[in-house]
């Protein structure tokens, strides 16, 4: 019998990205408390790529207490430096995060966590490196004007699969992980697991 998939995640593109790769999953959100979880870690000095580590698999552990099978956990956190950044809570914020990472490179730490009956079995971290392009104060408020409130779904204050594009002079690393799912690496795991064909 096939492993059932839990994704567990209100992420949009995350269940996309799955669903286009031929992966049915059931998507459940974890019901966590992630600012809070965050400003602990941060007070604890914890690095951003440990941050985003540690709450993919909280979600993952969270959901797989109630779900048999494999539950897939994600988090992305925006490292510029040692500066993290989290999803604008309005788009006079996206407009800083914009203004910040003009003319910067940044990382996106982007974790996931594979856990089955509420322990982890599986984990990965991809770190796409992303070169913003020098934006004009006209241009970054005529993109946030144009891409509105999608802004805040993304903890870059873009969309790279949008109109996002139009900022970025380089990009290293694979577009499913600057999505938010390492996708390539999941899915060796699930053949691994039998839950894809080899």
């Amino acid at each position: 019998m096939t492993l059932a998939v839990t994704l567990a995640s209100g992420s949009a593109s995350r269940r996309a990205v799955l669903a286009a790769a031929g992966v049915v999953a059931d998507a459940v959100a974890p019901n966590v408390d992630e600012d809070s979880f965050r400003t602990a870690l941060r007070a604890e000095g914890v690095s951003v790529r440990d941050q985003a580590m540690q709450l993919a698999e909280l979600k993952a552990v969270r959901v797989s207490q109630s779900r048999a099978g494999l539950v897939i956990g994600g988090d992305q956190m925006l490292a510029l430096g040692d500066a993290a950044f989290d999803k604008p809570k309005d788009l006079a914020e996206a407009r800083c995060h914009l203004e910040r990472l003009s003319g910067q490179t940044h990382t996106l730490e982007t974790a996931i966590v594979v856990c089955e009956e509420g322990r982890p079995v599986w984990r990965h971290l991809a770190r796409p490196k992303l070169t913003m392009r020098p934006l004009s104060p006209a241009f970054i408020d005529t993109y946030v004007e144009a891409c509105g409130d999608k802004l805040l779904s993304t903890v870059g204050a873009y969309q790279l699969e949008g109109l996002g594009a139009q900022l970025f002079t380089r990009i290293e690393g694979d577009y499913f992980s600057i999505l938010g799912l390492p996708l390539l690496p999941l899915l060796d795991y699930l053949r691994i697991r039998k839950v894809l064909p080899q």
